[in-house]
């Protein structure tokens, strides 16, 4: 795909959306607008199941707007599917075949397996969760997956989503005990039907689409919680259950208040979250992750990687991603610096309570310090943990997210408790000492490449008499610069690693 824009059109039974992904000139992935138009077309399917005149004709307006939006961001090539709405409709042809000839654009009906394919590897490709179950309750379908070992094993698409399911049931959002009963009986005796599904318990149950996404950031709302993302989110079953039952007891007009919950999602999120709860319960699930990637995320990489669309490392391709997102960061200096962090904690890691997770947080840190002075190189720290926390860094906790972001901005020991401070319930203090260690173990690494001049070619560390010998056995002239640097951070690293860094030159007699 040689493309440098691609738009992705979602036709989807409650809202249609458009994304429009940019491919940047040094190789990142980046979203560059987006647009939603709530039109609950599985909602206006008539007595004989076909979608009336006039919602084809509101379904055209808005594929000539998208289209518009990526003409004006020259999008060089867009995709468009569609999917439960339109493949449940009994006049589906003719729906497609107006769209088509009033918009120019192709339209690729989804099956609901090719549905649950999509939604998978957007999740598989945003997420390092090794195994579990995937739900995608969407409008008029619910797509559910199981997948081990990060591949997919099963998948089934069930013929009913939050509007449909809305509009049997909860007429108005509202949901009573008789109306909940009938509707958990008829998803649990379509369930029942396919046996997979009860055969692999105590695994997470990820949930991705709108339903999903509107718990989770309704749940963050409601404990107050202090991250900015709701991507790799979990959510225990007692936490939905009460905030399912807290929903379903407020009118309209009080639900519409609630905060984190959208506006035209305020009728379908009780049945939505209705339809998880009791899927959830059927499969035996051990927790629920929200996930907030999905089925548009897994176009995209199906359309921009054909060959190999699903990622290796879901870590270390975001990392690079946000990187090459910023590269005003000198590329030599980064790598350098990166080497040198390694070369330190290799040494040493063993020290500290979880070795590999360490190293792993510092490379992290490391590549990532200097993409502040994209925004200004004074104080560049500052908007280096700015732009790590409110980006994408995907396979990782948020607490793990929020280690290396502490890790790439460390300035002292006063400054990450300060910022810390607003992240409370997310941080240990052993993680808070662990940050202080990496974060000097990082500044060492810096300034042993001060000049950005990569001038020390290979670098010898060792441990003994209470000084960490740094021997630079291939360098370039008299390395003043480091010297001075290694000198001014000395005492600080004593206090937390009990070793006096010094720089020893090559001995060239």
């Amino acid at each position: 795909m040689t493309e440098q824009r691609i738009g992705i059109i979602d036709i989807g039974s409650n809202s249609i959306r458009l994304v429009v992904y940019e491919r940047t000139v040094g190789g990142a992935n980046r979203v560059i607008d987006g647009s939603k138009h709530s039109a609950r077309l599985s909602e206006q399917l008539d007595e004989a199941g076909a979608l009336p005149e006039q919602s084809i004709d509101e379904l055209v307006d808005m594929m000539n707007h998208f289209r518009l939006i990526c003409a004006h961001h020259r999008t060089g090539h867009i995709r468009a599917v569609a999917t439960a709405a339109i493949r449940n409709a009994t006049n589906q042809s003719h729906i497609l075949h107006r769209v088509e000839a009033e918009s120019g654009l192709t339209i690729e009906l989804l099956s609901g397996e090719q549905e649950a394919d999509y939604g998978y590897l957007g999740m598989i490709n945003s997420m390092a969760t090794e195994n579990g179950f995937l739900i995608d309750i969407g409008g008029g379908s619910t797509e559910v997956s199981l997948f081990k070992n990060r591949k997919l094993v099963h998948a089934i698409s069930f013929p009913f989503g939050c509007v449909s399911m809305t509009k049997r049931y909860a007429k108005g959002g509202m949901l009573s005990d008789q109306q909940l009963k009938e509707l958990e009986k008829h998803i649990e005796d379509k369930v029942e039907q396919e046996t997979w599904l009860r055969n692999s318990p105590n695994l997470p149950l990820v949930g991705i689409g709108g339903t999903a996404r509107a718990l989770g950031k309704v749940h963050q709302a409601h404990v107050k919680y202090p991250f900015p993302s709701t991507n790799n989110y979990p959510i225990d079953a007692a936490s939905t259950d009460e905030l399912f039952e807290l929903l379903r007891q407020q009118p309209l007009d009080k639900r519409n208040k609630v905060p984190g919950l959208s506006k035209e999602r305020v009728d379908i999120i009780v049945p939505g979250i209705a339809i998880l709860r009791t899927i959830y319960r059927a499969i035996g699930a051990s927790h629920y992750l929200i996930c907030a990637a999905g089925l548009r995320d897994g176009l995209f990489y199906a359309t921009r990687f054909p060959e190999r669309p699903r990622l290796e490392d879901v870590v270390t391709y975001s990392v690079n991603n946000l990187a090459a997102l910023h590269p005003e960061a000198p590329m030599q200096h980064t790598s350098q610096v990166n080497r040198n962090a390694l070369s330190l904690i290799d040494l040493l890691g063993s020290k500290l309570p979880e070795p590999d997770r360490a190293r792993q947080f510092l490379d992290i840190a490391s590549i990532l310090h200097r993409i502040g002075a994209s925004i200004d190189y004074y104080d560049y720290k500052k908007h280096t943990f700015y732009l790590m926390i409110n980006s994408h860094i995907n396979g990782l906790s948020h607490r793990e997210h929020l280690i290396c972001s502490l890790i790439a901005s460390y300035k002292g020991k006063n400054r990450v408790k300060q910022t810390a401070a607003a992240y409370k319930p997310l941080l240990s203090e052993e993680d808070t000492e662990t940050v202080c260690k990496l974060g000097a173990v990082l500044l060492l690494a810096i300034a042993l490449d001060r000049s950005e001049t990569q001038a020390i070619g290979k670098l010898s560390v060792e441990a003994a008499g209470g000084k960490l010998h740094l021997r630079a056995l291939r360098a370039e002239g008299m390395l003043a610069v480091e010297r001075k640097e290694v000198d001014s951070l000395a005492s600080d690293f004593k206090k937390l690693w009990n070793l006096t860094p010094t720089l020893h030159l090559p001995d060239y007699r």
